[in-house]
């Protein structure tokens, strides 16, 4: 996987933003997924939006076809992890989080989100991430290398505000999946909010309407 920073599309609510939301993308989409979003979602300061474009790579589950993906699924049930891969993209967001904080957003000003793969790795980075965020949104999605997370979590973000979303009808991420992954969290003490819907691996109405109180709620 490439090193080089990641391309992105940039949509700022209102000139001079002293805040950021990085939204990552699903498996083979790009950017351009989440970006209409912006205009549904009222907040009451000024922010740029971040939605990064994922590497290209063989994905194994659909025959080593390239596409831009966050790591590898080799399996349906995600039973084998891409670690290398996942720790591939932590660094990528490390380097998007590095830059927002140099344009003017603190830490504490910037919100790491996605979906599905693009919330995977907005969990595995941001729980990881050495400065406390604002918060962290994770939608239809599940904590990828769970074991590890008790050890290789930093201290900085175990009291931010975690938003999870995911539907009941998922057919790609199992809604007992993303439930462990719950379950895990609020045993380890995070300050999890969590939200279900009967829906498949989408986002609805009710959630958007729910993403847009919690976002206004952290950036205050």
């Amino acid at each position: 996987m490439s090193t080089e920073p990641l391309e992105a599309i940039e949509i700022e609510t209102a000139p001079d933003p002293r805040a950021s939301i990085i939204w990552m993308h699903g498996l083979g989409a790009d950017g351009n997924d989440f970006a209409p979003l912006v205009d549904e979602i009222e907040l009451p300061v000024a922010v740029r939006y971040i939605f990064p474009h994922a590497p290209l790579m063989p994905v194994s589950i659909n025959g080593g076809y390239v596409m831009r993906a966050w790591y590898d699924i080799s399996d349906a049930e995600i039973r084998r992890e891409d670690e290398a891969g996942v720790r591939a993209s932590q660094q990528l967001v490390e380097g998007l989080l590095a830059r927002e904080k140099l344009r003017g957003s603190a830490s504490n000003r910037i919100v790491l989100a996605g979906f599905s793969q693009g919330g995977a790795i907005a969990l595995h980075t941001g729980l990881r991430h050495a400065e406390r965020l604002a918060g962290i949104m994770a939608l239809s999605t599940y904590v990828p290398l769970a074991d590890l997370l008790a050890v290789e979590a930093d201290a900085a973000n175990h009291a931010t505000p975690v938003f999870m979303a995911h539907g009941s009808a998922d057919p790609m991420i199992a809604f007992a999946r993303a439930q462990a992954s719950r379950d895990l969290l609020q045993k380890q003490g995070y300050a999890l909010e969590w939200h279900e819907y009967r829906m498949q691996h989408a986002v609805c109405p009710q959630e958007i309407t729910d993403i847009g109180v919690w976002l206004r709620r952290v950036l205050a």
